[in-house]
């Protein structure tokens, strides 16, 4: 007896359940709380815009989104965690510019951003100044060239290897043609202690978290790395007008779930953040602390991360940047 044709059957009544079963699960996402995986410790500018996302989310949505703290080296942990959860729209990720570079900077990173992910949307960019004690004798970036060039070797600062401070001096010591010797931290609170003491005498670090100590005088900003001046502190000029045309280096923000999972769940999601990021009240409140409240389309974001990836490739094959 020839039992193929009741295989096949067999097998289209499976696949027609499957089917009905995931359109169903789409047509009703969400229908239970989401979790956004945080790979960084509470507090930062990632975990802040994820918690105010998920809070907009949950209105948006009906839904409770829970925001879960996931702190490792380089957020290797949380973005693995991630990039194996089930791809059904309930386990997100909140990253940041750090997401590109990992890969690039730790053995184990253990995710391919281009490959493991499915793009939701941007959700924030912040600027860097480019920050020195206020001890060092120069007042602009022409004068801080020179000075770097007669004190080859001079250190920089930066909370870790492939962070984006470090990212952003890399591209510019390269343009500039000056030689600066890394110095890592395991964060920003300990690297901006030390450019305040004149332990180091400079470093990239986001308007967000730079911007009072510049008021207040204890450090000075020869530079902004976005491409126009920030309204915060108009006075000091763009990197892009010191000399360095086109350059622009700001650390991104953004909402990615597991590869694989549905289109229509990415669409729904997307839809929720383009709404929430484009609220004039939330955008004022977070542009008074440095921050650009933005969001893209899913495609948008996907090129953008592929343009990333190449980058950085680029950059480290070029600066020698490695792993730790």
């Amino acid at each position: 007896m020839n039992l193929r044709p009741y295989y096949f059957l067999i097998g289209l009544i499976g696949s027609s359940l499957s089917f009905t079963t995931l359109a169903e699960n789409v047509a009703d996402f969400p229908s239970r709380p989401i979790k956004i995986i945080v790979p960084v410790a509470a507090g930062g500018n990632v975990d802040i815009v994820a918690r105010t996302v998920g809070n907009e989310l949950t209105k948006i949505l009906g839904q409770n989104v829970v925001i879960e703290n996931r702190p490792s080296s380089a957020s290797i942990v949380g973005t693995q965690l991630v990039a194996k959860a089930s791809p059904d729209g309930y386990t997100l990720l909140a990253h940041s510019s750090t997401f590109f570079a990992a890969p690039l900077i730790s053995d184990n990173a253990g995710y391919d951003p281009v490959k493991d992910f499915s793009p939701i949307s941007l959700t924030c960019k912040v600027p860097m100044f480019v920050m020195i004690n206020p001890a060092l004798p120069v007042k602009n970036i022409d004068e801080f060239i020179r000075y770097a060039k007669s004190n080859p070797g001079m250190p920089i600062a930066s909370s870790g290897n492939g962070s984006t401070g470090h990212i952003a001096a890399e591209v510019f010591s390269s343009r500039a043609n000056i030689k600066l010797t890394n110095i890592f931290y395991k964060g920003n609170a300990q690297a901006i202690v030390d450019l305040m003491s004149g332990q180091v005498p400079i470093m990239f670090d986001q308007v967000s978290t730079g911007v009072q100590n510049i008021k207040a005088g204890k450090l000075r900003a020869l530079a902004i790395t976005s491409l126009e001046r920030s309204p915060l502190t108009p006075d000091i000029p763009t990197l892009a007008e010191s000399g360095f045309p086109g350059y622009e280096d700001v650390t991104l923000n953004l909402l990615l779930a597991p590869a694989g999972t549905p289109y229509p769940i990415i669409q729904k999601l997307n839809q929720a953040v383009v709404k929430a990021m484009n609220q004039t009240e939330l955008k004022n409140r977070f542009s008074e602390r440095g921050i650009d409240l933005v969001s893209s389309s899913p495609e948008d974001l996907g090129r953008l991360i592929k343009s990333e990836v190449t980058r950085l490739q680029k950059l480290a094959k070029d600066s020698g940047i490695k792993a730790d």
